[in-house]
């Protein structure tokens, strides 16, 4: 895709684990609901996003300064879900935010937006949600924003930048051509076989 074209023109429709799972998330209901878009004709509809939100990852970054994938929850990895999930003709999304840390106390990407763009690129993500909390208080959210969509641009990937922004202070200004402003995806419901 040329800089010269928009990403994300057309709305983008899917499921974000969030509202149903919160942080009780793992690798198999991931694939799971991939599976189900597919064979209950979700994406043939244009629901083509799997999202996964918060509580992904370890509680601290390794020695790199590298996000790591919760083994546990995540034993095959971030690349080898976005392969699967991209095997079926979907699309997958990953959660981060402008502060220090998560709305649920994982790490951010405050500081490290050039190296997480460049991780999200490697394991496969099409679809950043970047949410809004435990921004430090000396640096503007439009800043972080800005900062993010420079890196998602640089990356090497198209990436579609959901700014999630409820904050004390909200933007309604533009970041190039890879963002949506405080929005969410629609709500479907997606019934599974959880046990």
């Amino acid at each position: 895709m040329s800089n010269n074209q928009v990403l994300g023109f057309a709305p983008a429709l899917g499921w974000n684990s969030w509202n149903t799972f919160t942080w009780d998330i793992n690798e198999q209901l991931i694939r799971d609901v991939a599976d189900v878009f597919v064979s209950e004709g979700y994406l043939a509809a244009g629901y083509e996003y799997i999202v996964i939100d918060d509580c992904w990852s370890l509680k601290e970054r390794d020695a790199n300064g590298n996000l790591v994938a919760d083994p546990e929850k995540f034993p095959s990895g971030m690349k080898a879900l976005s392969d699967y999930i991209h095997s079926k003709g979907l699309k997958f999304g990953m959660y981060s935010c402008v502060g220090t840390h998560t709305c649920a106390g994982y790490p951010g990407s405050f500081e490290h937006e050039f190296q997480d763009a460049a991780l999200f690129a490697e394991w496969g993500v099409d679809y950043l949600k970047y949410d809004y909390c435990f921004k430090p208080r000396h640096i503007s959210g439009e800043l972080l924003y800005k900062r993010m969509s420079l890196a998602l641009k640089n990356c090497g990937r198209d990436i579609l930048f959901s700014a999630c922004n409820w904050g004390p202070t909200m933007y309604t200004i533009g970041f190039g051509n890879r963002v949506l402003i405080c929005t969410a995806l629609p709500v479907i419901s997606v019934t599974i076989g959880i046990q």
